[in-house]
This record gives C-alpha cells, structure tokens and sequence, in this order.
C-alpha cells in the first residue's frame, strides 16, 4: 500500500486533488439552492372564490311523502235484522246528511208496533180501572166498611197499573225505533261507495251496507324520521308561534293551492320504523284531492334567526372534525375548526367558528396549506391580490 509522507510531492498533490472536488461538490450544491429558491419565486398562488360571512334568517323545510285519507270514513250498517228491500242512492253520488240510502224490508215490524200500540192500550184501560176502584176503596175505607189489607190490594193494583202502562209505551217507542231503522240514511254529508249487499239481502244486525266519505275536507299522513321530529319538538316547545304549515305537491309536480295545517302529532316513536306519524288537515272544496292518493308535503320544521351560513362547499373536515380555510387581511389562509348545524338548501349553518365579515374560501382548497398566500379570483373582487410564494 502506498503510503503520503506529509510535505511529500505525492501527498501535495492528493490534497489537491481533494480540494478541487470539495469545491466542485459545493458548486453544485450551491446550484441546486439557486434553482429550488428560483422554483419557488415562481409558483403560482393558489387561485380561490371567496365569500364574506354574514348572518341571515332561514327555515328549514323538508319534504315527505304521504297519502291522503277522507277526514271523516263513516261505515252505514244495518241497526236491525231483515230482508233489503231496496238501494235509494246512485253509488258514488254526494249525499247529504238524512239523505234516505236504503230501505230494509218493513212490514214486520210494522206488525209489531201495532201490537205495541194495543198493549199500551190495554195498559191503559187497567190503569183507568185501577185508579176508579182506588177512589171507591178511599171512601169505603173511611166510612169502616173495608179492611185495611183491602185497601192496600187495590193500593198495590193501581201500582201494577201504572208500571204496566209505563212498560207498553217503553215497548212501543223500542217498535217504532226499529220500525224507523228500516229506513238507512246518511249519517253525514259526503260521497257513498259501491254497496256491499244487493237487494233482497238477509241482514244481521251490524251488517255493513255502504262507506260514506267526507271529502270537502280531507287528511293528510305523513311520518317525520326521529331526527327531524325532535327538531319539530324543539322548535314547538321553544316558540308557541310555529304554525305547523304544511304544503302539498301532487303527483304531476303541481303545488296545491291551498296550504295545509298540522293538527295532530303522534306521542311515540313508531318502533319497526323510527317514524312519528302526522296528520294535516286539508280544505278540498273542488274534490282535487282523492282519498288514497299519494303526494308530497313540505313544511317548515324550524326557524333560524340571525344565524351564520356557507356554501356546503366551503365546508370541508379532518382527523380534528369540521373546518374552513378563513383568508386573513394578508391575503394568507389559515385552518378554522368550525361548529355545524343543519345543512339548508345547500347552506350549511355555522353554529360556532366565524365571525361576521371574515372571508371564507368558497372554492379551490385542494392543496391548500396554512399560510399560503392565496389570489382572490371573485367576479366582484375589485383587484385580485398578486401573487407570492409562503415566506416571500
């Protein structure tokens, strides 16, 4: 192995061989510095929308689908037993209330309320007897001529009298009730459906003969998911003015000109479907609306006042939770952790995070870093900001 003697001609020379490349490494270390220094004098600034936060008053609507129903179904059933005799009214037609609707065979009981009428006059007449010997008994009794036990026979007969009559008019007025039963009318206003029973029908007593549905005014169900119900609560509880209006869409996509109103709310979560059920209580004066339809509602579950809102788009998140990019005054960008509440109409509200008048980047994140400078690119920006690099 060779070996360099200090002050040796062969040691001079390999010191300088190891100068001229230390110097050529750092030549070339200095070039790259230029060149990356140079790079970054000339990346572009990230271009970006912005918008300025401002408060504003909004409600939340959500649509749901329902099914309309008559607001009242009343089934017409038979009150007593026999043979229908005959259907008055055209199926499907309004009727009023005390419109006649069927007839049910009446000569039986017509028979019966004729012997009703002659057992009340039977009862009569002993009642008449009973009293006239009541009288007599008085004055005999007075002047000793009949016992005491006499007269309290004929006390107890007049008695007997007078509660037999009382039973043949309480049997009377029964017959002429059910007599009156065979005439079937219309316990209300509104459209019948198809008959159940043609004529010459044996009746039981309760056997269903028509539906009568009332259809100036109808309900409308939908159900609330859970979610929005105990918004819908909140919102009730919290101010007493929320109306519960409710709108309808029909199927063809047309609104219903006429606005609904909420007039029951279900107390319990349906279990199998996590649902609350509603009822809105539609005018219908023109018939648009048809029991069994399905259509859509709207309505409004809460009001929000002065509250703060951005495009969902601006919204963004990581491993930390929500977050906005906010453009300071330097016209650099800074990572804003924010508190969301609902999203409405594609704007989402922002409970806690931002003030009033910051400026949030509504468009071209991607690749944003805290502390970049940023180029304001908005239709209605006065002067976009020029371009720097961070730490220029």
């Amino acid at each position: 192995m060779q070996s360099f003697i200090p002050g040796s001609a062969a040691f001079l020379a390999a010191s300088r061989v190891h100068l001229v490349v230390a110097m050529a490494i750092a030549g070339m270390l200095v070039g790259c510095s230029d060149d990356a220094a140079q790079q970054t004098q000339q990346r572009p600034a990230a271009q970006i929308t912005v918008e300025e936060v401002t408060r504003a008053d909004v409600e939340l609507t959500r649509e749901y689908p329902a099914r309309i129903r008559g607001a009242r179904e009343v089934q017409v059933r038979a009150r007593i037993s026999g043979v229908l005799q005959e259907r008055v009214y055209r199926e499907g037609a309004q009727v009023e209330e005390g419109d006649l609707l069927f007839i049910i065979h009446p000569e039986p009981l017509q028979i019966v309320a004729e012997q009703a009428k002659a057992f009340r006059a039977n009862a009569i007449a002993e009642l008449r007897q009973a009293e006239r010997e009541w009288d007599r008994a008085q004055k005999l009794f007075e002047r000793g001529v009949i016992s005491a036990s006499e007269r309290d026979r004929l006390i107890s007969q007049l008695e007997f009298a007078r509660a037999g009559l009382a039973e043949a008019e309480a049997r009377l007025d029964e017959t002429q009730l059910n007599l009156s039963y065979t005439q079937v009318r219309a316990p209300m206003d509104g459209s019948t459906s198809l008959e159940v029973l043609p004529e010459g029908s044996v009746l039981a007593v309760g056997a269903l003969l028509t539906t009568i549905t009332r259809q100036d005014i109808v309900h409308v169900l939908f159900a609330l998911p859970e979610q929005d119900a105990a918004m819908q609560r909140a919102a009730q509880l919290k101010d007493d003015s929320v109306s519960g209006t409710v709108l309808l869409e029909l199927a063809d996509g047309s609104e219903y000109p006429l606005p609904g109103k909420v007039d029951f709310t279900s107390s319990s979560i349906d279990s199998a479907t996590g649902t609350i059920t509603l009822r809105a209580v539609f005018d219908n004066p023109e018939r648009q609306l048809i029991p069994g339809q399905f259509v859509r509602v709207s309505m409004v579950l809460r009001q929000f006042n002065d509250e703060i809102l951005v495009p969902t788009g601006a919204v963004g998140a990581d491993a930390e939770g929500p977050l906005v990019w906010v453009v300071k005054d330097d016209e650099t960008v800074e990572r804003r952790a924010v508190e969301l509440g609902p999203v409405i109409d594609e704007r989402q509200v922002i409970s806690g995070g931002l003030q009033i008048g910051e400026r949030v980047v509504v468009n071209g994140q991607v690749g944003l870093m805290p502390g970049v400078t940023v180029r304001i690119t908005n239709a209605d920006t006065d002067q976009p900001t020029a371009a720097r690099a961070e730490g220029e």
